[in-house]
């Protein structure tokens, strides 16, 4: 074979970088979108905030004023004439002591929605409020100090997760200190508030909790007994065991265990150690006359523009750096708000197909949720189901029922006998309905319910039963059993 040159024509498609910013930005949530713009405006001296007509005329028109008036804005702002200022000053004067009436004003970025409200906010957790408990607590040093050792070593349900022996290997060969030493002092820290800390175990986090009941409550002593003894039993709703080893009859086992119910099993809960954070919807989803209507939350996509100071120094013929750097940044700048356009006409169209393909679920509820698979919407938008993936990942749509994920709208399907679907999510409500309408003396099983659907057109196994079950965290039949 002899080597050639040939010429060929083939067409591939390119990830341009133009590209990769629209897919970046399409994935990004509100909160992401946010510091990613910004960064560009940090970056690019072409980009700025559309923050309206009026307020660019009104502040030209104040500054125009200034000029005219020879009075500067901080000079109007203060009060202060430049002219009379003092050449000399005292070392050791300040600016309220020569001059009245001054203010320090801030130029901050104001915006109707602050999304970064209380984000350095630090709650007060269980360490902190059983440290405080121990500071007002009349106690010596060295106690103070294992003290604190088992306080750090609790677990965020207020359990002491690790042996008194390990908390004194931990507290080093300094500290001359004995078992029995811990124990007193595991019994001063479990005497604190909430009510349980510092238990080992469940048994012991309930009997410290009962501990502190009033002795007058009905039931204190038979609720401790079968605490102390047999919980086990009570964890498998062996209800006549109880009976016969309590000597006690219905009504009163009844009461006992709701005397044990109202005790919390996680003390260290009740102190809450973490920020709560709030949910900022991307689109509104409302009925008007008879229709519902998607609309994009504006505040979350920030409007930005083209600085034309910036842009009207670029001169064509001109290829100097400057110049070149100038051309490159207005291109970059036009580039990401064609993107941000980009991302928020792919969302509303996303958006709106939801809402049409669910509109029985926005009118009945989960039980009319339709099946709906990615490839749905991306045949009929004419997209990629890549594309409609990222678009519907962490972002939320806020409706009547309440603030869902986008792709909580997407589920499997289960056939019917009627040769039609029913969605998953559909399955778990009808399976929450029936639970919810059980005897609670017989709880239904799994086998139960699948046959159920199976007797409304619902071909499910029980496995499936189980399976949706526990995604929704319904128990099995057995720990959902009660006397009455």
């Amino acid at each position: 074979m002899k080597p050639s040159l040939q010429l060929r024509t083939s067409q591939n498609l390119a990830m341009t970088p133009q590209l990769q910013q629209a897919i970046r930005l399409l994935q990004l949530s509100s909160m992401e979108l946010q510091m990613e713009v910004q960064q560009a405006l940090e970056s690019n001296m072409m980009l700025e905030l559309d923050e309206g007509d009026e307020n660019n005329e009104s502040s030209e028109q104040q500054f125009n004023d200034s000029v005219a008036t020879g009075i500067t804005a901080d000079e109007e702002k203060t009060g202060v004439d430049a002219e009379n200022i003092p050449e000399d000053l005292p070392v050791d004067s300040a600016w309220e002591d020569i001059y009245e009436n001054t203010a320090v004003y801030t130029n901050s970025f104001n915006t109707d929605t602050d999304y970064f409200e209380n984000q350095g906010f630090e709650e007060n957790g269980l360490r902190n409020h059983l440290l405080w408990q121990l500071n007002v607590t009349p106690v010596s040093e060295k106690d103070k100090a294992i003290a604190v050792s088992i306080i750090d070593a609790l677990d965020d349900d207020g359990y002491l997760s690790c042996e008194l022996n390990e908390i004194l290997d931990s507290l080093g060969d300094d500290m001359d200190a004995e078992v029995d030493e811990l124990a007193a002092v595991l019994h001063l820290v479990q005497s604190m508030e909430p009510a349980g800390v510092a238990a080992r175990d469940l048994r012991e986090c309930l009997l410290l909790q009962l501990d502190q009941c009033d002795s007058s409550t009905p039931h204190l002593a038979k609720a401790k007994e079968l605490v102390n003894g047999h919980l086990q039993l009570m964890a498998s709703r062996d209800f006549t065991q109880l009976m016969r080893r309590l000597q006690i009859n219905q009504d009163s086992l009844q009461e006992v265990i709701a005397l044990i119910q109202s005790m919390n099993p996680r003390p260290g809960s009740q102190i809450q150690t973490t920020q709560t954070e709030y949910v900022i919807p991307d689109v509104y989803v409302k009925k008007e006359r008879s229709a519902w209507k998607v609309e994009l939350n504006t505040d979350t996509i920030p409007q930005l523009k083209i600085n034309t100071s910036y842009a009207s120094m670029i001169r064509r013929a001109d290829s100097s750096s400057d110049n070149i750097s100038l051309k490159s940044h207005l291109q970059e700048a036009r580039w990401f708000i064609k993107s941000l356009r980009s991302r928020s006409e792919t969302l509303l169209r996303v958006a709106s197909c939801i809402v049409e393909k669910q509109r029985a679920f926005l009118e009945y509820g989960e039980e009319a949720m339709k099946p709906l698979v990615l490839h749905d919407v991306a045949d009929q938008l004419g997209l990629h189901e890549s594309t409609i993936s990222r678009v519907t990942t962490r972002k939320y749509m806020h409706t009547p029922r309440g603030i869902f994920e986008l792709k909580y709208f997407f589920s499997s399907h289960v056939s019917t006998d009627e040769g039609g679907e029913r969605s998953s999510t559909a399955i778990r409500a009808l399976i929450k309905k029936l639970v919810s309408e059980e005897s609670h003396k017989k709880p239904l099983s799994d086998s139960k319910i699948a046959k159920i659907l199976s007797s409304q057109g619902i071909q499910v196994a029980r496995r499936t039963v189980a399976k949706y079950r526990e995604a929704i965290s319904i128990p099995p039949s057995n720990e959902r059993k009660r006397l009455v």
